[in-house]
């Protein structure tokens, strides 16, 4: 596997992460305070986005690493519930790192 799989799926955890932190602040201002309602909502509509990403992205990863069917089912809900994602994330590439494929062969590397 390409470390540009496992790569685009830790930038899309965390960036999915930091978003959903980011929603439920700001409907705690929208639900508790009566505030930004407006800005809610486009909070709500960007990470929407952000997590069908997310998604193709995990699943893309899943389906290299050859994961079953509730490992990846976890990976992929582990972006709705606040935290979460940034643990799995954590996990995750400690599992797939050994699967990932160096371009620097390994003469190369002892070179160096």
């Amino acid at each position: 596997m390409k470390r540009s799989v496992l790569t685009r799926y830790r930038v899309m955890a965390y960036v999915t992460a930091v978003m959903l932190l980011v929603l439920c602040v700001s409907m705690v201002f929208k639900y508790g305070f009566d505030k930004g309602a407006d800005v809610t909502f486009v909070i709500s509509q960007v990470h929407g986005l952000l997590y069908i990403i997310y998604l193709i992205f995990a699943f893309d990863l899943g389906a290299k690493a050859k994961w079953p069917v509730g490992k990846l089912l976890w990976v992929l809900l582990s972006g709705t519930i606040p935290l979460v994602a940034f643990f799995v994330e954590r996990r995750i590439t400690r599992e797939v790192e050994p699967l990932v494929q160096d371009r620097v062969p390994a003469e190369a590397k002892a070179r160096a």
